[in-house]
């Protein structure tokens, strides 16, 4: 949760320190780009040295590589040297670290927890992502007015914190492997067929690729909304700390919604839903309410999420857990560059509201497509699927 709440400090820090050295909305969703970018090139890679490394080191390592290069920033500040390059390459590493730890991470759940409280962990894991989320950016729109290198130094203390707290948990994040480790390409192919010959987590990776991929840049559409409404640094946290309080009530509600309601119904219903959020955006008069679309949008996101992600960690063998996942989320995060490179662009060249429609068309593809297909629909519930 400390790391969770440093990271969404430097992530509201970064585009308004961008903003505010460049004035250039396209170079902040550049930036924001290289963070997501390193999902599409080393996914694939590091899903199968996953399979193969000790998962707790991996996460350890990567943790105190994240907090070395956050800390480079405060330092290159105060010695009056930063420039957009460093924050251009600390973007970079962050979110090439960030691939390594998040395949680790979501392939050790389910050594943690049975197969029946994987929706339950995954609900904890997500409510705890919105607590950081509503205590994350007020306090990072905060610090940034107090001093605009404070939120990175509270990131890079953030991910010493995570460091600490993986050494004394004592599970053992993996099952002991007994096959010698082959060529990279061939384990790269098992995770690949794994996931080709499952229509349903196939058609659910390229879901949440479109998701992703248009929602990637919402962050710098709110925030340029909110500052065409004359809205402060510390404003603008406030809206994303309200959002939070909606991730919250997903995070909450999410298991209860999973065992009532079918994994068609929820997918579908979250899709839609989304849909009917969007485009309101553009005629939000002020920052109260574009709080309240934004805690209404983050809602959905925990219940989409939890669903899906404890449904395809039950069916994936311990032993693929890596490589399915990086598969997985590379066609799930892959987008998310371009994504936010197209924001930026389109912010800048046709502007916000027009680039609102945009997205909300887009989305309305991607919930039509989900609403079609047949292996959402008739997907059996949790309890009737297995490792297979």
């Amino acid at each position: 949760m400390v790391s969770n709440v440093g990271t969404q400090v430097s992530q509201l820090a970064f585009p308004l320190l961008i903003l505010a050295l460049t004035g250039s909305a396209a170079q902040a969703g550049f930036a924001g780009a290289l963070r997501a970018l390193p999902y599409l090139i080393f996914s694939l890679p590091a899903g199968a040295l996953i399979d193969r490394w000790d998962r707790k080191r991996t996460m350890i390592f990567c943790d105190t590589g994240r907090a070395i290069s956050m800390a480079s920033i405060p330092v290159a500040y105060a010695l009056g040297d930063l420039t957009i390059v460093q924050l251009y390459l600390v973007s970079a590493i962050e979110g090439t670290l960030y691939v390594f730890f998040n395949i680790a991470e979501a392939a050790c759940l389910p050594r943690v927890v049975l197969k029946e409280q994987l929706p339950a962990a995954t609900a904890q894991n997500m409510a705890t992502d919105g607590i950081t989320a509503l205590i994350g950016p007020p306090l990072g729109g905060a610090l940034y007015t107090v001093g605009k290198f404070l939120p990175f130094v509270a990131d890079a203390i953030s991910y010493a914190a995570s460091v600490v707290s993986l050494f004394f948990i004592e599970v053992k994040f993996q099952k002991e492997r007994v096959e010698a480790p082959r060529k990279l390409l061939v384990e790269i192919r098992e995770g690949l067929a794994w996931l080709w010959h499952h229509p349903l987590i196939r058609f659910m990776a390229i879901l949440t690729g479109g998701y992703n991929l248009i929602y990637a840049g919402f962050t710098l559409i709110i925030i340029v909304l909110a500052q065409q409404q004359h809205a402060s640094s510390f404003t603008i946290g406030l809206i994303f700390s309200v959002g939070g309080i909606g991730a919250v009530i997903g995070s909450v509600v999410a298991t209860s919604i999973q065992k009532r309601f079918s994994f068609g119904q929820v997918i579908i219903g979250t899709t839609w839903f989304t849909v009917l959020i969007m485009p309101l955006y553009a005629i939000a008069p002020n920052p109260l309410v574009l709080g309240v679309l934004t805690a209404a949008s983050f809602i959905v996101g925990p219940i989409y999420n939890v669903v899906q992600f404890s449904y395809r960690s039950a069916i994936i063998p311990d032993e693929l857990q890596g490589r399915v996942n990086s598969v997985f989320r590379l066609i799930a995060f892959g987008g998310q560059p371009l994504g936010l490179a197209l924001t930026g662009l389109l912010i800048q060249n046709i502007g916000v509201i027009q680039t609102v429609f945009i997205c909300t068309f887009g989305m309305f593809a991607f919930a039509l497509a989900a609403n079609l297909n047949r292996h959402v629909r008739n997907a059996q519930p949790l309890d009737e699927v297995g490792n297979i």
